[in-house]
């Protein structure tokens, strides 16, 4: 769907509203305000997205600015990775901003609300001033200091500025109301003593204000016109209009327009912690290496990872703007990766598992070098040479001693295709004392015109450089690890989530540079890490060829039985479709062609009588069921055809079989 004809989200509607009722154009103006307290993550894209994202529609500035307002927890470290991470997005903000530039403002205009009646010095402690708050069912009561005269309230507030007390000593609070059904009405903190080096302003304050104090009046100052916030601020709009209200009358001819709230969904990612608290714990007890460690769902991580810009803001773009919480499942975000590397990353050859294959009927001492193919999906990607030889290493789960006729990989006396190479056949192996196969022993045929039915990669032994392969995995084993209540999330951390490796690579990476990002051919997408040196690379897999959760995943019983109730309303006659689908593709890859082509027809005139959702269904059909797999792309092939619209999933799933080992797959979703 194009820009121009894609729906409205309502966060547009609500400014296209506004302009329709007099709103200048050039009066829109938008922030992203991170607090400098940890890394960004996965979740802030979103508010980036959005905001910046409405910036680009309208061509309206965005500000960049930091909620610095707790010093005990910012750094500067956090400031310059927020800005990079942004930057790195492709994003560019209009002005750099920091609520600590507005602290002498914040101040003075707290000083004029204590002069109107409407803020006081409260000298309780944190514990008697939370039993006062009450409950959301029980009001609160009022503090023995809440009719302080003015000249009191100041000339505390003034000693508090001047470091005459103690931290907890005094407090500033707004006069509303303490009975106020919402707890954040019920004369909520401004001000706190706190005695810590601020990262910009230095030892300057002693006093830091409170965020709801501070961010409506940054968003004013700065003359915002949208405020856009997660779900959770939401009973935070009435205070923030409390605030906004009092200020506008005292700087209105100087700033004339008040900003306005509005709230949206957060990004919730299955699998993943959204927490700069509960990552910074991550970080210090040592389950990660540091912010940036490639399991970390911070932008810093991701993009250590592997992860492309483009991915990540197709994958927010794909989510969209709601206004409700619900959770995304992670592998949608693998699958955008998985769809903008298939376009971008050169496929190269590397053994992770090797498995010496001797070519027995191969002149020794001979090599030659082999045109092979960079990308398929990039018509200027061009072509690279790559060395054969005697001796190469295939994957170790490529090969059995013997294996049915389902398994389309080497066993002795069958063959396969090498990638870009030749045929061969095994016809015995070398075995140690204790039985492990160390090599295999074959011959070749340069007849490459030979129809088989498995192609393997492989790296040639004399050629092949060794690097460092950390896989990486899923970070929590859990799909929501901070949702038990009688656990905590730490208990969910997966044990297995890198696996280290050497790999045994062709030369051509010999010169790969860092963040450079390639697909092993049949195991996955993989990049340069950082920690690569000259002659020693580090590679990361970024995510595999395929969604190796998904049939890990239990079927929701819900689930389970709407599929039965959609089964039992359908005609029997669809349901006998796609189970005779199901039929021939058990068999199908057993049959001659002559007879294969046949059964293609006949799937071909199904799939008019199955219903979508039925396919859909058997998109993640066990690998090893490679037949079932090519008779719903045949099916699915004919329904395209015929006008189904595609979507991620059925992308996902022609994405997937490009990459299979099947070469039967493999044609029918090149066709497509």
């Amino acid at each position: 769907m194009s820009e121009e004809t894609k729906p409205l989200n309502f966060i547009e509607h609500i400014i296209e509203e506004d302009l329709a009722n007099g709103l200048p154009k050039e009066k829109l103006r938008f922030r992203f305000p991170p607090e400098p307290n940890g890394y960004l993550h996965i979740g802030h894209t979103k508010a980036i997205g959005i905001s910046f994202g409405l910036g680009e529609k309208y061509n309206a500035p965005v500000n960049l600015r930091f909620d610095d307002t707790n010093p005990a927890k910012e750094e500067q470290e956090y400031v310059d990775a927020i800005k990079r991470d942004i930057t790195w997005l492709g994003y560019q903000w209009e002005n750099e901003l920091y609520s600590s530039d507005y602290f002498q403002k914040l101040y003075d205009w707290a000083a004029q609300m204590i002069k109107d009646g409407k803020a006081y010095v409260d000298s309780q402690s944190s514990e008697a001033i939370r039993e006062q708050k009450g409950t959301p069912r029980e009001v609160g009561t009022n503090s023995p200091f809440r009719n302080r005269t003015i000249e009191e309230n100041l000339d505390l507030f003034q000693g508090m500025k001047d470091g005459k007390f103690e931290a907890g000593e005094h407090v500033l609070r707004a006069k509303i109301d303490m009975e106020d059904p919402n707890m954040l009405m019920r004369d909520p903190l401004m001000y706190r003593v706190m005695y810590a080096h601020h990262h910009r302003t230095g030892d300057d304050w002693c006093i830091y204000p409170m965020y709801d104090w501070t961010h409506g009046e940054s968003d004013y100052i700065e003359q915002i016109s949208h405020s856009l916030c997660s779900l959770e601020f939401k009973p935070h709009r009435k205070l923030y209009n409390w605030f906004r209200e009092h200020v506008y009358d005292y700087a209105k001819e100087e700033l004339p327009m008040p900003p306005k709230q509005r709230e949206f969904a957060r990004l919730n990612l299955s699998y993943t912690i959204m927490s700069k608290r509960k990552l910074l714990r991550l970080v210090e007890e040592g389950k990660v290496t540091g912010w940036n460690d490639p399991r970390m769902p911070t932008i810093s991580g991701l993009r250590r990872r592997g992860y492309t810009p483009n991915s990540i803001r197709q994958f927010i773009d794909k989510v969209g703007v709601a206004k409700r919480e619900n959770v995304i499942d992670v592998s949608l975000l693998e699958f955008c990766v998985r769809e903008d590397l298939n376009k971008s990353a050169n496929r190269v050859m590397a053994v992770l598992e090797p498995l010496k294959v001797v070519i027995t009927n191969y002149p020794e001492g001979k090599e030659e070098w082999l045109e092979a193919e960079n990308n398929p999906e990039d018509d200027n990607a061009g072509s690279r040479k790559v060395p054969f030889s005697r001796e190469i290493y295939i994957e170790k789960e490529d090969f059995k001693e013997e294996a049915g006729n389902k398994f389309f990989r080497l066993k002795l006396g069958g063959e396969v295709r090498l990638k870009n190479a030749y045929i061969i056949q095994a016809n015995n192996v070398v075995k140690d004392s204790d039985g492990n196969i160390t090599e295999v022993h074959c011959t070749y045929s340069t007849d490459t015109e030979k129809r088989v039915k498995g192609t393997l990669h492989w790296v040639s032994v004399p050629h092949a450089i060794k690097a460092e392969v950390r896989e990486y995995d899923r970070l929590f084993i859990d799909e929501s690890p901070d949702s038990h209540k009688d656990k905590d999330f730490m208990a969910f951390v997966n044990p297995n989530s890198l696996k280290i490796r050497t790999g045994y690579l062709e030369p051509s990476l010999a010169e790969a540079k860092v963040g450079e990002q390639f697909q092993f051919q049949r195991l996955g997408y993989f990049n340069v890490d950082n920690d690569s040196k000259s002659g020693a690379l580090v590679f990361n897999k970024t995510v595999g060829l395929r969604d190796s959760w998904a049939k890990q995943k239990p079927k929701n019983q819900n689930d389970v039985v709407t599929e039965r109730s959609r089964s039992a309303k359908q005609p029997q006659q669809k349901r006998k479709a796609i189970s005779v689908i199901q039929q021939f593709g058990k068999k199908y890859t057993n049959l001659p062609e002559e007879k294969q082509q046949k059964v293609k027809a006949e799937i071909q005139s199904l799939a008019k009588d199955v219903p979508y959702e039925d396919l859909e269904a058997l998109f993640g059909t066990a690998v090893k069921k490679a037949g079932t797999r090519i008779a719903v792309m045949i099916a699915l092939k004919e329904q395209l055809k015929n006008g189904l619209q595609r979507n991620e999933n059925i992308d996902a799933f022609i994405t997937k079989a490009k990459d299979d080992k099947n070469e039967l797959l493999v044609d029918e979703a090149n066709g497509i």
